[in-house]
């Protein structure tokens, strides 16, 4: 027996990457900062995961260098930066999914195709509205829906046509500037990718300066001298591979980030056409309530 919710054309419950999984959902295409931690934890196991073997099969440094640097070396930032690289992914693949759920809402189909010459007034909106309810679950859960509902409301309730086009102007400005914020933590997480890097890279540089500094003090002959210098060129190469795993990591996230950021823009200028070619090409030109009109 099929359910309830499946009559409908479109279902944000069910098609939203969080709400579907009953998890807190941010609306439109916000990413739920715990959601993204969460499975940033399960992407770093899931990398580990497949380079372990491989580390275990056979010493490489291309591999030794994401775990603790080597068997000389006990630093703990490599896997800090490989989390929150991988917190950025999460971010990015949730953030991905939640644009296309709310790509799919430009499909549906407003006005009839076999209605010719249909205008939209304050007495056919409740019609509109009444479809829009009835073939899609919370549809104020997509963006252009909601600024499709929100504009219709506005003409059913009040009946000035001239509104319409201003409200629906408004509702993309504050759209644009939700969607903007929406990037607000996942650009401070790529700014202290690299950070870690540098933070890893001194923390190297002092374990092993400061262990030939030992010696030096010491006074230790001309072969204890030469093998703290070995050791202090191996820790300066492990130091500054931190560095470059940071680097490589923060360019890669915000290269797919730059990415994902100009498909949401183009996404918010299709759902300004959407309402366009749906609602504000259809109004009357000249509002019949409004007598300073002629």
């Amino acid at each position: 027996m099929a359910r309830k919710s499946d009559r409908y054309k479109l279902n944000w419950q069910r098609m939203d990457p969080e709400a579907k999984w009953c998890l807190p959902a941010k609306k439109f295409t916000g990413v739920n900062s715990a959601v993204s931690f969460f499975w940033g934890i399960i992407f770093t196991v899931i990398f580990y995961g497949i380079l372990f073997p491989f580390k275990r099969i056979a010493a490489s440094p291309m591999i030794d260098m994401f775990f603790h640097g080597g068997p000389e070396q006990r630093s703990s930032i490599p896997y800090f930066t490989v989390f929150l690289t991988m917190w950025c992914l999460a971010f990015i693949v949730i953030k991905w999914k939640k644009l296309n759920v709310q790509k799919k809402a430009l499909d549906y189909q407003l006005i009839p195709e076999d209605v010719k010459g249909f205008v939209l007034s304050s007495d056919n909106s409740a019609e509109i509205l009444y479809n829009l309810e009835k073939n899609v679950y919370k549809a104020n859960g997509f963006i252009v829906l909601n600024r499709v509902q929100k504009a219709l409301t506005n003409l059913k309730n009040i009946g000035r046509v001239s509104d319409v086009s201003s409200l629906l102007n408004d509702l993309a400005s504050t759209d644009e500037k939700y969607t903007e914020s929406t990037y607000t933590m996942v650009k401070g997480i790529i700014w202290a990718i690299p950070i870690s890097g540098f933070i890893g890279t001194v923390l190297g540089l002092s374990t092993a300066v400061g262990g030939f500094g030992t010696v030096l003090a010491e006074g230790g002959d001309l072969e204890t001298l030469k093998n703290s210098l070995s050791g202090v060129t191996s820790g300066l190469s492990v130091a500054f591979e931190t560095t470059l795993i940071a680097l490589v990591a923060a360019m890669l996230v915000q290269l797919l980030l730059t990415f994902l950021m100009q498909k949401e823009e183009a996404f918010l200028d299709d759902c300004s056409g959407y309402c366009h070619k749906n609602v504000v090409e259809k109004l009357k030109m000249i509002d019949i309530n409004d007598p300073w009109q002629e």
